[in-house]
């Protein structure tokens, strides 16, 4: 049974990078995301056991998504990517209870 992924950013180009970055091998469904809101509703509708997040996204910002997912989905697995990142908030993001931060370089 394939692992659901959300790819949850408001840059297409971005989704883009993440799901080419995604082994061919894995067996997984990827789903996307273009602000907070739609990355909260793919995880309560079962399509994020996975969730690659942005933390600068209309609607939602990514710590809102990650302090609700804190508070009610604890077993997903949130990996927060970001171009850029202070150290201030990736301690908020840790202890929000992201499971690795990725930077990445556009």
């Amino acid at each position: 049974m394939p692992i659901p992924i959300t790819i949850a950013d408001d840059s297409a180009m971005s989704r883009k990078i993440i799901r080419k970055a995604l082994s061919a091998d894995w067996d997984v469904e990827v789903h996307e995301a273009t602000n907070g809101k739609e990355a909260l509703a793919a995880v309560e509708s079962g399509k994020a056991e996975v969730l690659f997040l942005d933390l600068q996204m209309p609607e939602m910002d990514g710590f809102e998504v990650l302090k609700h997912l804190k508070e009610q989905h604890e077993k997903t697995i949130v990996i927060v990517i970001s171009a850029d990142i202070q150290p201030q908030a990736l301690a908020i993001v840790n202890s929000l209870g992201a499971f690795r931060f990725l930077r990445i370089s556009m």
